[in-house]
């Protein structure tokens, strides 16, 4: 694979595309239909706001219709839980202001930690549930008896939403989920060919780091599309499981080909076919036209290949020849090709549905990482920046002022977990800057000379396709979104629409201010620092590997697989921001899933009654020493014996004994010191 090939495939997939596809135009036609069609209904059941019909079908708008069930639904629940915590709030507070806005503070506040500690889209219908209790519970304000007609109207144009939102998505020329994940699946393959075709020839590393973080990313999204897909179709629950398992095996597929990248073996008799067989398939397979049409063959080939490898004997090329090492890189590729394997398995499995689920559903001993410290910060930052903005508004009895409230609380939570708040939220103020001349001119100058649905289909039409086109791009999802949405709040799409720009001008300022004064509390209150989180992050993952070494029932080599992509997943997006600094972190996070596997080969092998008991022993003590040392080892302190334990268990096992069983532990500790090795500042503990 060549290098221009490599940066190819990384420019096509990981930059996105410029142009709008067939796919984006059906998306944006059917999106503005179903807004269009919104609106007339809630004209026909005299909605007190109708354009949140409107806006709540831009607002669960997703490419994919999985995507926006499962988003409808969670703002439903969200939209109700609201309504219920503005009903209750308003009934107890609703005499008094100052408790008011302190209760609605502190609802908003819980529920941005709860959004904070979840995932999407269950971390919307959080966030939505405590500014939705904000935007019904203001305008009840001295008024406590409307809250409940406030609700309910709330609930019924948002559902109304929902329902065209839904149906077009699914009924107009549907893109669905489950078949997203097989073609996600696919692109995925191919681009680990096509890595592992650069790392097996020498490939430039900062074009492979841009290829490993495409991959990273692309098994992100096919854990969020396995929950659409779920949502889509029951059916689909039967195959929920392999795409998680086959999530994991991605990455043992890619950690493989970077160990084989990292330690480039010298020549040697044994190592040369396996190394040179798996080189030509990578390369056949990213260059095959349709190649995943049919993985059997494929599939044969992986499995000769790791059958090879295991088998092959490590040949000696010479008096020096390092025996342990010819073994562990032939595990290696092994590993590899049988990971590869999984994956088409895996592939195999999506496209042809499993007729029951499988009964086994034992939890796994290691838990899913939850960022406490962040969900506190987050819920600190929401709860106090409306808290203080509702002050203001409640001293300086500006009326206007209670849009600001409104922004902030909405800004301040929905986009408090994001990797980066202060630039999601800009991007939020940026589509609702650009929103508001369009606005203008449509709402205050067009159709109050020109009434009727059809002017507005009219003149609204052309403003909202392109909208959604960008909405379909990855690049400007939130920019445009933001236009979109701001663009029917500014305009407040009526029956009879007039000329009156003072409300329209005050109203549009206070949304402004309030989305900057939200801005400035992320930047402000308790700035979030990525280094910060990469440190926790890290820590729990040498945490999970200490847990495998020593906690007494081994957990299943899946349930590690998902935790690990976990934990990568979460912290790829800080990584993100770090620029090029944070690729040793990413490496060493990939190197954890294969010291992890290898940990839970020495693990099984314990239990293997062929093992000698002598051997057994050392390989429980080697354990227990690598669990001191990712526990406890600081930077600066001298480093323990661990790596080099790991190496002379190696040897003498290796010495001693050619059989598998053996030969195998022998492997699995000599990788476990190289990956320790190419990565020491990522395997000890940071500094407190």
């Amino acid at each position: 694979m060549t290098l221009a090939r490599l940066k190819d495939v990384i420019e096509a997939r990981f930059g996105g595309l410029t142009q709008p596809t067939r796919s984006d135009w059906i998306f944006a036609l059917r999106t503005v239909s179903a807004g269009l069609v919104a609106l007339l209904s809630a004209y026909a059941l005299r909605l007190d706001h109708p354009q949140w019909a409107m806006m709540t079908v831009f607002i669960v708008a997703q490419p994919v219709a999985g995507m926006v069930l499962a988003k409808g639904f969670y703002r439903l629940i969200g939209t109700l839980a609201g309504g219920l915590a503005a009903i209750g709030i308003t009934s107890l507070f609703g005499a008094n202001p100052w408790l008011l806005v302190a209760a609605l503070a502190i609802w908003i506040g819980i529920c941005t930690l709860v959004s904070s500690l979840l995932r999407n889209p269950e971390a919307y219908g959080a966030a939505l549930a405590g500014y939705t209790a904000m935007i019904i519970g203001l305008p009840a304000f001295g008024q406590p008896h409307l809250v409940v007609d406030l609700a309910v109207a709330r609930c019924a144009e948002i559902v109304l939403g929902i329902v065209c939102a839904g149906l077009t998505s699914r009924l107009i020329l549907p893109k669905l989920a489950a078949d997203a994940i097989i073609s996600r699946l696919k692109r995925s393959i191919l681009d680990l060919a096509t890595y592992a075709g650069g790392a097996f020839s020498g490939g430039d590393a900062p074009t492979l780091a841009g290829l490993q973080r495409k991959l990273i990313t692309d098994a992100q999204t096919l854990a969020e599309m396995r929950t659409y897909a779920r949502l889509e179709a029951p059916s689909f629950a039967t195959r929920a499981h392999p795409v998680r398992r086959t999530i994991g095996q991605l990455l043992w597929a890619l950690s493989a080909a970077r160990a084989l990248h990292s330690h480039a073996a010298p020549k040697n008799a044994a190592l040369i076919p396996v190394r040179s067989e798996l080189k030509a398939f990578v390369g056949e397979l990213a260059a095959t036209p349709g190649a995943l049409d049919d993985t059997g063959p494929w599939v044969a080939r992986l499995d000769a290949i790791a059958s090879k490898a295991r088998e092959a004997p490590p040949v000696p090329a010479g008096p020096d020849e390092d025996k342990v090492g010819t073994l562990t890189r032939l595990a290696i590729a092994a590993d590899f090709a049988e990971a590869l394997k999984q994956v088409m398995r895996g592939l195999d499995a999506l496209r042809s549905p499993v007729s029951r689920p499988s009964r086994d559903r034992r939890q796994p001993a290691l838990v899913v990482h939850r960022d406490y410290h962040a969900a506190w910060r987050n819920a600190v930052r929401a709860g106090l920046a409306t808290l203080l903005v509702a002050a203001f508004w409640l001293t300086t009895k500006w009326s206007e002022a209670a849009g600001t409230v409104i922004l902030v609380a909405v800004v301040s939570s929905l986009f408090a977990s994001r990797p980066d708040p202060v630039q999601s939220a800009w991007g939020f103020f940026t589509g609702t800057l650009l929103a508001l001349p369009f606005a203008f001119l449509v709402g205050q100058i067009a159709l109050p000379a020109w009434p009727g649905f059809g002017w507005f289909a009219l003149f609204v039409v052309p403003i909202m396709v392109p909208a959604a086109l960008g909405m379909a791009n990855p690049r400007h999802v939130g920019v445009a979104t933001a236009f979109a949405i701001n663009f029917l709040a500014f305009l407040s799409p009526h029956q009879q629409m007039v000329y009156d720009p003072g409300p329209f001008l005050a109203g549009s300022a206070s949304i402004l201010v309030g989305i900057l004064i939200a801005i400035g509390v992320f930047i402000v209150v308790l700035p979030a620092d990525p280094w910060v989180t990469v440190d926790r992050i890290s820590q729990a993952m040498r945490e999970d590997l200490a847990r495998l070494c020593l906690h007494e029932r081994i957990p299943r080599r899946s349930a590690f697989e998902s935790l690990a992509y976990d934990r990568i997943n979460q912290l790829m997006p800080q990584l993100q921001r770090t620029g090029r600094r944070g690729d040793p972190i990413l490496g060493g996070s990939i190197a954890v899933v294969t010291v992890g596997l290898e940990v839970l080969r020495l693990r099984s092998a314990q239990l293997n009654s062929l093992v000698p008991r002598e051997t057994m022993e050392s390989v429980g003590n080697f354990l227990r020493g690598l669990a001191r040392e990712l526990l406890f080892r600081r930077p600066g302190e001298p480093q323990t014996a661990t790596v080099a334990v790991a190496r002379q268990y190696a040897a003498s096992i290796a010495e001693r004994s050619d059989r598998p069983e053996m030969l195998q532990i022998a492997a699995s500790l000599r990788i476990i010191a190289a990956a320790m090795e190419d990565h020491p500042d990522f395997f000890m503990k940071n500094k407190a």
